[in-house]
């Protein structure tokens, strides 16, 4: 035998024991990601089917009346006031965000000092405990500003508290436009301005409105910043300048009580029943966008 072919044998047998190892490290990958799936959606199922079984059996008619009272429950007017918090505070958070992300993309100089302390702020309240802004609201929406616990003073609160939210999203999704759009555009002699609104923007629309629709799920689930601003009165608003329990301070209330525990299931199923209607709408408008650009 000669040396070549000695060489040549254990040349295979390196290969042979290499494409084994890689082959094994893929398995137990795959593996390890099957179980990771497998654990998130048992997770998502144990919780979503354990409120329903729990509380869709105590749904009825009177949980819709207009007026709340201690024998119906309603929960329209928490259904109202959440969609009213829920649109000031995006009317807030939505084009500061989105602005903001413009900013750090488009226009902030690389190693620019103000960039990065705007990126270290965002940071910081994104880390912020929700408890905190809802201290915050409190002491200069209800008492500096004097508008009392109101729709107002909760949807600037949670405006701010997912603003870092909208600014990151928006931010990833400007970087994930190829640079070749924004050279194309200046090279047919459009502006800054309107590479910006009529090329870039219309491409990230998706990753914008995942953060979007991030900030509804964080705001509809708000309890604690909502307590201390929009209030605990489960009336329907007739102002923003009203208060207005949201359906997590409602269930929270329901449940803290303890006295009224299927009604706290109920309105648990409700209000998962209502985030995936806005995440169904809010993906259908996505939908939509990217089909009509």
């Amino acid at each position: 035998m000669t040396g070549s072919v000695v060489l040549n044998r254990i040349k295979d047998n390196r290969q042979a024991r290499v494409f084994a190892q890689r082959r094994l490290e893929a398995i137990l990958l795959r593996g390890l990601v099957t179980l990771a799936a497998g654990i998130t959606l048992a997770c998502f199922i144990g919780v979503v089917g354990y409120t329903v079984l729990r509380g869709l059996p105590h749904i009825h008619s009177g949980m819709f009346a207009l007026d709340y009272n201690s024998t119906n429950m309603s929960v329209l007017p928490s259904i109202l006031s959440t969609l009213l918090i829920v649109g000031v505070g995006l009317l807030i958070a939505a084009p500061v965000g989105i602005f903001g992300a413009v900013y750090l993309v488009e226009y902030a100089p690389r190693g620019s000092r103000l960039a990065a302390f705007f990126r270290l702020t965002t940071e910081t309240l994104s880390g912020i405990p929700s408890i905190v802004y809802g201290l915050f609201g409190m002491l200069f929406f209800v008492f500096a500003l004097d508008w009392d616990y109101s729709i107002l003073a909760g949807g600037f609160t949670v405006g701010i508290m997912v603003l870092p939210t909208v600014i990151r999203s928006t931010e990833e999704a400007l970087k994930a436009v190829p640079d070749s759009y924004r050279e194309a555009s200046f090279g047919l002699g459009a502006g800054k301005v309107r590479t910006i609104f009529k090329i870039i923007l219309p491409s990230a629309v998706p990753g914008i409105l995942s953060g979007i629709i991030l900030s509804i799920g964080r705001i509809v689930g708000e309890t604690a910043a909502l307590k201390y601003t929009a209030g605990t009165v489960a009336e329907l608003p007739g102002s923003l300048m009203d208060s207005g329990s949201s359906l997590a301070v409602l269930f929270h209330k329901l449940a803290g009580e303890g006295l009224h525990m299927e009604n706290a299931y109920a309105t648990a199923v409700i209000l998962l029943l209502v985030v995936l209607a806005i995440n169904t709408l809010a993906g259908w408008i996505a939908k939509k966008m990217r089909k009509d650009r």
